[in-house]
């Protein structure tokens, strides 16, 4: 059965850029573009900004090479700019461990950058604001008007009505790749990682998990910092689930729960996972509905295993929980370069590098050769078949191995910088993406205190 949508006439709004998503990358994004001087309009579909970082990350990985798993190679901070803002601004509200380094799994992650969830959102949105960002939060991304290679608008709505919103260049921050889908861009939805729903622990104790972890020997990650006002007090911890007691090691396997978890308050675990790998894409709407009926069942198992085996968890209960399940990845959005394995693991560098990024989720199995960095070059930000839209985060890369560094929160982060800066120049000068000239948006970057190696 079909049915025809009669067409309307809309409403539209005039921008330089829209970011669509205003997720870990896409806050970064419009922050950058909006600094820029272009007038700047960022689209959520939820009332808050933070993405993953709020929703089904554990620490922000990661700030730093992995220096201490190679003597002798220096310490180094290779993600600086806007990414550091927020972390100033976190500090000062206090909604940040810092960058505390790790004391066991240093071969993992240097150090922890844990947060806390809602300072996140509330910071996020503030800083958005001073920068001038047009926000259009509770509003969904329903179409784009393209022009042959070009995208001239997309199409919201929201609970005011359908509206369009034309721009002269644009970024797709939103995770699943939607504008770039809308806009009919090549893609794929290689559906190669469970789908998350994390899950705030309160009326709990760090103590009492590290004193549960230790005691089976079972330490794999430990970390302290910033806590609830005072200094080297736990803020990270991981076990290895198989060393754990058998009722709880098989009830947590069974239902996806990592062992990880951070904080920055006390009695609290900010985030504990649930993982659910799905049959098929999370881009499939039905399956993904029972993915979250599903999650939510493990969520409540997961509170029973932490009351019944773990000192000081025993009155434990769900304080937080994502408003919807998280992905690592939705669809795979074919940009003019593809970051392979080799890329990432040996380190290497590009003749354009937007920036630079030493962590590897897969660490110490897979780690970026001597703890060094490779670079994220520009062309792979750009769209196939596009000329103003680049696309950000979990979208690119199609090796499952380079995805899993590519993926992660600050490489996201670090790319939103690239990609709204480069936007922003962009519609200024009335260029597409290929137009840009690369020298003058290495320039920009490194102004706005982007590291290159």
């Amino acid at each position: 059965m079909q049915h025809t949508e009669p067409s309307r006439t809309l409403t539209a709004q005039h921008y330089d850029v829209v970011i669509a998503g205003g997720g870990t990358g896409g806050v970064v994004a419009a922050l950058a573009a909006a600094r820029q001087g272009a007038k700047t309009a960022l689209i959520e579909m939820k009332g808050y900004t933070g993405g993953i970082v709020v929703e089904g990350g554990t620490a922000l990985h990661s700030f730093y090479n992995l220096w201490r798993a190679f003597p002798g190679i220096e310490k180094r901070q290779v993600v600086k700019g806007i990414p550091e803002t927020i972390i100033d601004r976190l500090r000062a509200a206090g909604g940040t461990s810092g960058h505390a380094e790790m004391i066991v799994g240093y071969d993992y992650d240097a150090v922890c950058t844990a947060i806390d969830t809602e300072i996140y959102k509330l910071v996020t949105l503030q800083m958005l604001e001073e920068a001038g960002v047009s926000l259009h939060l509770n509003t969904l991304l329903a179409d784009a008007i393209v022009a042959g290679s070009e995208v001239r608008g997309v199409i919201t709505e929201s609970h005011q009505g359908r509206e369009a919103i034309l721009a002269k260049a644009f970024v797709d921050c939103t995770g699943y790749g939607d504008l770039c889908a809308r806009a009919g861009a090549d893609y794929t939805e290689p559906n190669d990682y469970p789908v998350v729903n994390s899950i705030g622990l309160a009326n709990v104790s760090m103590e009492g998990y590290y004193d549960f972890i230790t005691t089976h020997d079972a330490l794999t990650q430990y970390a302290r910092g910033w806590r609830s006002g005072s200094e080297d007090l736990i803020v990270r911890l991981d076990g290895q689930r198989a060393a754990m007691p058998e009722g709880f090691a098989t009830e947590a396997a069974e239902i996806g729960m990592s062992m990880v978890t951070t904080t920055v308050h006390d009695d609290y675990f900010m985030f504990i996972k649930i993982n659910y790998l799905m049959a098929v894409s999370p881009i499939d709407r039905d399956a993904a509905s029972r993915a979250e009926v599903e999650l939510r069942r493990r969520q409540a198992r997961a509170v029973e295993l932490f009351r019944a085996y773990v000192p000081g968890c025993e009155k434990a209960f769900i304080a937080r929980t994502s408003p919807s399940l998280t992905i690592r990845r939705g669809r795979l959005i074919a940009c003019d370069y593809d970051i392979s394995r080799r890329d990432v693991l040996e380190g290497h560098h590009f003749a354009d590098d937007v920036f630079v990024y030493g962590f590897h989720d897969s660490a110490p199995r897979l780690q970026i050769k001597d703890g060094g960095t490779y670079g994220i070059p520009y062309r792979a930000l750009r769209v196939q078949g596009l000329d103003n839209l680049l696309a950000t985060g979990m979208m690119i890369t199609a090796d499952h191995d380079a995805h899993m560094s590519t993926r992660n929160t600050v490489a996201c982060m670090g790319q939103g910088q690239a990609a709204g800066t480069a936007a922003a120049l962009c519609a200024q000068r009335d260029e597409g993406t290929r137009e840009l000239p690369y020298g003058l948006l290495r320039e920009t970057l490194e102004h706005d205190g982007v590291y290159f190696e």
